[in-house]
């Protein structure tokens, strides 16, 4: 195992022989003929100790060799350790292996939770003592490999929506399109089956593993990481289809095998969760820090507190715990939103043209051009233009 110091488990490096997969192709699992190998430098702070090759294609980070690093993650941390706290464990014997974690927007001091791949389209209310409170099956739904849930809020009655996202592809994008499942949450805490609307969903650049799922609280929009040593973040359409394929387009990166994200109840900022540590976002291409995160024996989800002064974090495993990680004050001071403009006491109030907006962030060819970026333009053509003029008539 990846046995970093204070670090939980990341890969199995497994000999001939040792059938430690799982699943097949999993990206957690890989099989090569070097044996059973540890390593003793964390991911993206040093080489990962081995001299055996990986599958028969090369060494990885053998003698002479660097491992991979989380790229994308600053290299100064933030939070402190000694305020970690176990919230509380999963009493139920069917939750086993919580794969996904999400605050009850409507009930207080509920959370949910659902098992990984083959346990059916089941999912479980619990409360903040750990005891089940209700489990809920979703009519018609698939659980091909269920690996992360997130939360919103219908914008138009304020009642909490939960998203089931049907992404796990342990065979290396061989799945034609993967699916997240969209749930009004229940208003009474008693077992029941729910309706649940599918989206199916596929990547612009080919398939990918992925296991986190987020929805912006501001927006609506759906996002999935991706679980890759080049991870990356994936956007959904502005508007959903039931009627055909969504297409998911690439809008940033992502650190090293990400096993979740979410974002902040307000919005102003989101966390990818790696078996490491977790990154806090401003936006796709702003990390505000990487706080470390409490070992466990495979950190699969990441959550924010219903105040988003805090991150929840858990694993998977049989009674397994459920961490209430406080973020630093200088986090979420940094991720604060921005005081809204006061309006100007003069002049006319400028309105943009409808679909002006919608057509620029979903990069359409209507999104227009300022027109002050135009008469830019003209000036910047015409001098060029004059100085051609004076060279060639100083070269005749």
């Amino acid at each position: 195992m990846l046995a970093a110091a204070g670090v939980a488990a990341a890969t199995v490096f497994a000999g001939p022989g040792v059938r430690a997969v799982e699943r097949p192709a999993d990206t957690r699992v890989v099989a090569g003929e070097g044996g059973v190998q540890a390593a003793t430098g964390a991911v993206g702070t040093g080489p990962l100790a081995g001299t055996g090759p990986v599958a028969g294609t090369g060494p990885v980070a053998g003698a002479g060799g660097a491992g991979a690093a989380e790229p994308t993650e600053p290299t100064e941390p933030a939070g402190n350790r000694e305020a970690d706290r176990v919230l509380f464990r999963f009493e139920d014997e069917r939750i086993t292996e919580s794969s996904g974690l999400a605050v009850s927007p409507t009930h207080e001091d509920v959370y949910y939770t659902h098992n990984d791949s083959e346990a059916g389209p089941v999912f479980f209310a619990v409360g903040g003592d750990g005891k089940t409170r209700a489990a809920f099956t979703l009519r018609g739904a698939a659980a091909r490999d269920w690996e992360g849930m997130a939360v919103s809020r219908d914008p138009e009655t304020g009642r909490g929506v939960l998203w089931f996202a049907d992404i796990g592809d342990n065979f290396d994008g061989a799945w034609p399109d993967v699916s997240v499942y969209k749930v009004a949450e229940p208003a009474s805490l008693k077992d029941a089956v729910l309706p649940a609307v599918r989206y199916r969903f596929r990547y612009e650049d080919g398939g990918h593993n992925a296991e986190g799922v987020m929805v912006d609280p501001r927006t609506g929009r759906l996002y999935i990481v991706t679980k890759e040593f080049a991870g990356a973040i994936y956007a959904a359409p502005k508007r959903l289809r039931t009627g055909r394929v969504n297409a998911l387009r690439k809008v940033g990166s992502a650190p090293i095998m990400a096993t979740d994200a979410a974002y902040a109840p307000d919005g102003s900022s989101f966390v990818v969760r790696t078996y490491i540590s977790a990154t806090v976002y401003r936006d796709f291409d702003e990390q505000l820090a990487r706080v470390p995160m409490p070992p466990l024996e495979q950190a699969e989800s990441i959550a924010y507190t219903a105040d988003g002064k805090a991150l929840l974090t858990g694993s998977e495993g049989a009674d397994s715990p459920v961490h209430l990680v406080p973020l630093p004050g200088r986090v979420l001071e940094a991720a604060a939103p921005a005081p809204t403009p006061v309006p100007e006491r003069s002049g006319t109030a400028r309105t943009e043209p409808a679909g002006t907006a919608e057509a620029a962030e979903d990069g359409g060819e209507d999104a227009g051009v300022p027109v002050s970026a135009v008469l830019l333009w003209l000036l910047v053509a015409f001098g060029a233009t004059g100085a051609i003029v004076f060279v060639a008539r100083r070269t005749r």
